[in-house]
């Protein structure tokens, strides 16, 4: 840990030195809440984003927030390592033409639908019900923003696959209506807030169990995108050399869960962090170009046991498209030989430029994560 700032009613505790102030505003709002157990834990990949900042972890007392979870319910990694040692530029070029025949990619979706056991356990509630049919044509697609698929070397010169992403529309559709109803709910309870952004649902009531719900079978539908893309990756690199592979890393890093911390259950809303129980494993990307991270999870009890979920930005998407130069990012990345998704200004938005240091991220959370393996990029696709 960094620092703390003691001056609302609940301290806030970083893991940076520096914090944008419309992030830190936020993290004060979060200590201003009622609920609110202990502290707001800030990992140091933290930037502003609506109601809670991400990078932020909150644990409440018998209430869900539905913005402390955000739009993006169930984004997470997947990596897995093969057993090949290198392989060249041709055929890096020739696994990612396959890649793309086989992973739609940005808005693409699937010709057919696809099956999965899962869809028959979706709950009953409108908000998924609506989505159910395009989601069978979504199952095993990218999608595009900040989402990617790298191949990776790690030390020892073995291959690896990543790749970010999640729900799909599972996870904004979720969260706009159960933020709308947590709006509504504490506007009629005449709940004062210290942002409307943060409304929440008591976890007595139907709106949070069905919030919930809808949650949860979002993380579910996540990890089996991430699986199916994973799957898909392998057979185009099996496309052009033999190779076997170990076991998935599949986690979640905008979720909410009800554990124990400090002998209370209380519900802990990671919001763009990551699960660091001791021993846990997990994944820390870096931003296109940027070093990647096999972690192994402390057990922190201070962060809630959790750890940042990546770099981080350090520009938003219109910044950076003004204010980065496309021709220095491309070069960058050209002369370490990385394959790349850097076309136009459009993609700046996505640059290493764009986003905080890893390498200082990493320093700045050593009492969170161990890291276990250290990987850097080889070629990289964008949703």
């Amino acid at each position: 840990m960094r620092r703390i700032v003691d001056t609302e009613p609940l301290p806030i505790k970083l893991w940076l030195d520096d914090i944008e102030a419309g992030a830190l505003q936020q993290a004060k709002n979060l200590a201003n809440l009622p609920f609110a157990f202990k502290w707001i834990a800030v990992m140091p990949d933290c930037h502003q984003g609506y109601g809670m900042p991400i990078g932020g972890v909150l644990a409440a007392r018998d209430v869900v927030v539905p913005n402390a979870v955000g739009v993006d319910i169930g984004c997470g990694m997947c990596a897995v390592r093969a057993s090949l040692r290198g392989i060249d530029r041709e055929a890096l070029k020739t696994v990612l033409a396959g890649v793309r025949s086989r992973v739609p990619l940005g808005f693409a979706h699937h010709r057919h639908r696809e099956e999965w056991s899962g869809f028959d356990r979706a709950p009953d509630l409108p908000v998924i019900q609506r989505e159910l049919d395009a989601a069978r044509f979504q199952l095993g697609t990218l999608g595009g923003g900040n989402h990617f698929i790298e191949l990776q070397r790690g030390p020892d010169g073995a291959v690896w696959i990543m790749l970010h992403s999640g729900s799909r529309n599972f996870g904004l559709k979720v969260a706009t209506e159960y933020h709308r109803q947590a709006r509504r709910l504490c506007e009629s309870r005449g709940y004062s807030l210290p942002d409307a952004d943060l409304a929440y649902l008591p976890m007595d009531t139907k709106e949070a169990s069905d919030y919930l719900a809808a949650m949860n079978f979002a993380l579910d539908f996540a990890k089996e995108n991430r699986f199916r893309m994973v799957e898909n990756v392998k057979q185009a690199l099996l496309d052009v050399l033999p190779a076997s592979f170990g076991e998935t890393i599949n986690i979640h890093h905008n979720y909410a869960a009800v554990e124990t911390h400090y002998g209370a259950e209380v519900v802990v809303h990671r919001k763009g962090a990551t699960a660091a129980a001791a021993g846990q494993t997990g994944l820390v990307p870096g931003s296109q170009g940027a070093t990647s991270y096999v972690v192994r999870g402390k057990g922190n009890p201070e962060s809630f046991m959790s750890c940042s979920h990546g770099a981080g930005r350090r520009m938003g998407r219109n910044q950076a498209r003004r204010q980065l130069n496309l021709e220095k990012e491309q070069r960058d990345l050209d002369r370490r030989g990385i394959i790349h998704s850097l076309r136009g200004v459009k993609d700046l938005d996505e640059a290493a430029g764009a986003y905080k240091d890893i390498a200082q991220v990493m320093r700045d959370q050593e009492d969170l994560v161990e890291v276990v393996t250290e990987l850097t990029p080889l070629a990289v696709i964008k949703g």
